[in-house]
């Protein structure tokens, strides 16, 4: 079942820069203020409460608007952001961080460590719907020692506990006495960060403007906006009319359709790999999944490379567990299952599956073998994986649906509450391995990442140790060790890593390439006053 969502083409109009009245002393292709960035996306945010972002496009603007007290800076390492310096004591188990000093938050009011006490509290509070709490139940004490110094003690060793500040911090005096899952916040964030807040119209655009007083400086770009385009197809026709600036490609876009010289004249592209993978994740509490005999056999019967070169035409690589390919931590002597629909059959027969009536679908008392895979509007690579894996299954008897929903409806009406067979997903993932919040058969409450109902005491023993090991050497072995368990278990089909493939229009100056992609320095891209299209 293919589903095509068909929406107008109607660009965001924005007042048109007038270059008669650029100052004569201006010269061409200096750093000016001004312009606006017209971002696509195919789906809307869910919350703009941070703690609780779980999405791209909802983390997207959380990263303009708010900051953490590290981050990560081209070259993947971690810098100061609102703290300005730490320092590490007594082996890892105390983080001492030395705050900014004169960051406001966007009403104008201070930022001080009350604020991380804030955010601090709520990562653990068991009524706050967060994913990311797994990262802050290893503190004992958080210390205030005075408005810009904090004092974090660990009860053990605890591996990612500098990259976890990267955490974004929330306003102690607008959220103190709110409930964060219910709170208008989630529509209307103040933050520390680059970009303000300005509206929201659900299911069209986000604006933000620019921070005139960031700590870091004030952005180039005045105007950051967001808008929601379901559809990849249509997003490419408003790159063609220059309705928008900047938007991920699809790999036939990329290889084949912006080949010319339109889109040589007026955009960049960019390729590098990204930090992530596509899977087929499974409701193991769904019986017809909790054999795992029934998911190798799927693994055996989907030919994962067929849909990497049919799909993502080389810009792709196949995947074999829970890491990035790149990383120290991923298991490159585990061999993918092959192509193998006779050995699927054989499977699934062992766990009774049987096609006892010659009609061509497998059955197990008196029921056929059949489920539902969700996948989310407007993504045309996953509607074409999710397409061929049908057509593979149904070779070995397994009839395969196909669901299309709207991105924030399956997360909150499918996801979080458990109601799915099936669903076809990607995860985007932090340079630092560990993933203890998606594997860890803890983290099964709603909204957190273990959604699929995973569980494996060997697995959690691992993920756990893996935390307190600093030395990379010993924390690669235990996590290759994980992910062999796991692809043993296969409780999700891993399918592919593809490339990450902005484009962005050549107006925009200052754009670079880096091993953390190319947003590290937003603040200061900039269009040179000529060129200028917005007011």
């Amino acid at each position: 079942m293919r589903i095509l969502l068909m929406v107008p083409v109607v660009s965001f109009l924005l007042s048109i820069f007038d270059p008669a009245i650029i100052p004569a002393v201006e010269k061409a292709g200096e750093p000016s203020y001004g312009d606006a960035i017209v971002v696509a996306s195919i789906s809307d945010a869910r919350t703009l409460v941070p703690i609780l972002a779980s999405d791209s496009a909802s983390t997207d603007i959380d990263g303009m608007v708010f900051n953490g007290l590290v981050k990560y800076d081209r070259d993947i390492k971690i810098v100061g952001d609102l703290a300005e310096s730490w320092d590490i004591r007594e082996g890892g188990l105390v983080i001492i961080f030395h705050l900014r000093k004169g960051v406001r938050w966007h009403d104008g009011a201070s930022f001080t460590a009350k604020d991380v006490e804030f955010t601090y509290k709520k990562l653990i509070d068991p009524n706050v719907r967060t994913p990311y709490s797994g990262d802050f139940e290893r503190v004992t004490k958080l210390e205030i020692i005075d408005d810009h110094t904090v004092k974090i003690t660990y009860k053990e060793p605890f591996a990612p506990a500098l990259a976890s500040w990267g955490m974004p911090i929330m306003p102690e005096h607008i959220l103190k006495g709110e409930d964060l899952n219910n709170t208008s916040f989630s529509r209307h964030p103040v933050g520390t960060g680059p970009y303000r807040f300005k509206s929201w119209k659900t299911g069209e655009k986000i604006e933000l403007v620019s921070n005139h007083d960031y700590f870091e400086g004030r952005p180039y770009i005045d105007r950051y906006l967001y808008r929601i385009i379901p559809d990849e197809a249509t997003i490419f026709l408003e790159l063609q009319t220059r309705g928008v600036d900047m938007a991920h490609l699809s790999p036939l876009q990329f290889t084949r359709q912006t080949d010319n010289g339109f889109f040589s004249t007026h955009y960049r592209k960019f390729k590098y790999p990204s930090f992530g993978y596509t899977y087929l994740g499974y409701n193991l509490s769904d019986p017809k999944f909790s054999d795992v005999r029934v998911r190798h056999a799927i693994n055996y019967a989907v030919n994962k490379k067929e849909i990497v070169e049919t799909v993502f035409f080389g810009l792709a690589q196949g995947t074999t567990g829970p890491f990035i390919i790149d990383s120290w931590a991923y298991n490159r002597n585990i061999a993918p299952a092959p192509f193998d629909p006779g050995k699927a059959k054989k499977l699934l027969a062992q766990a009774g599956w049987i096609d006892s009536d010659g009609d061509g679908w497998l059955e197990k008392d008196g029921r056929i073998f059949e489920f539902t895979v969700l996948i989310n509007q407007g993504n045309t690579e996953r509607q074409r994986c999710a397409e061929m894996i049908q057509g593979y299954l149904k070779v070995v008897g397994i009839r395969m649906k196909i669901r299309v929903v709207e991105w924030s409806a399956m997360i909150n009406e499918f996801i979080n509450k458990r109601r799915f067979e099936a669903v076809l997903m990607g995860w985007f993932l932090p340079r630092d391995p560990d993933n203890f919040d998606i594997w860890h058969s803890s983290k099964t409450r709603e909204g957190e990442f273990n959604f699929i109902g995973y569980k494996n005491e060997e697995v959690d023993r691992l993920l756990e140790e893996g935390r307190r090991t600093f030395n990379e050497r010993a924390r690669g072995a235990i996590y290759r060790k994980i992910h062999r368990l796991i692809y043993e278990d296969q409780p999700y089909m891993f399918l592919y890593s593809s490339d990450t493939l902005p484009i962005v229009n050549s107006r925009f100056r200052n754009v670079e390439a880096s091993p953390i992609g190319i947003g590290y320095n937003f603040i200061k891209w900039y269009v040179p006053k000529r060129e200028q299209r917005y007011r």
